[in-house]
């Protein structure tokens, strides 16, 4: 038993030097870099105003099913 927890911990070990080769780094230019950056601010800018009318929908949804009351009639 303890052969093959010896075994199996050399393993996992190991296993990080496996991983991928680092010596190349990110060489990208600022231009992709700004790129990417305007694409993510034209998204947030276009959710914010989305959650916000998601959140006065729901809200208004709650105040109308609140008024509703059903009377029993004989």
């Amino acid at each position: 038993m303890k052969a093959i927890i010896a075994t199996l911990s050399l393993i996992l070990f190991a296993v990080p030097a496996f991983a991928v080769d680092t010596t190349q780094t990110y060489n990208s230019g600022i231009l992709v870099l700004l790129f990417v950056g305007f694409c993510a601010l034209l998204i947030v800018a276009q959710l914010v105003p989305a959650v916000l009318t998601l959140f006065g929908m729901t809200k208004e949804a709650v105040k109308k099913s609140g008024r509703k009351t059903v009377s029993a009639k004989n």
